[in-house]
């Protein structure tokens, strides 16, 4: 899976946003959950998570700043 594109992401509505970002935790939490029941087939899987869920709070943070100012 290739990673996913900051514009692509900027491109998402608010609420495609929020829910998003809420699959991409529960994803992270799914992954930890199989990693410690040793069911873990792709541990790569993290970081995609990690850095997907960090581009879309990225992204819900500049919005948040820019509509503050």
């Amino acid at each position: 899976m290739a990673r996913p594109d900051i514009t692509e992401v900027r491109k998402l509505s608010e609420p495609e946003l929020s829910e998003q970002i809420s699959a991409t935790r529960r994803e992270l939490f799914d992954l930890r959950f199989l990693q410690a029941t040793r069911r873990l087939e792709h541990p790569h899987r993290f970081k995609q998570a990690r850095i997907k869920l960090a581009h879309l709070l990225t992204v819900q943070q500049e919005r948040q700043r820019s509509t503050a100012s």
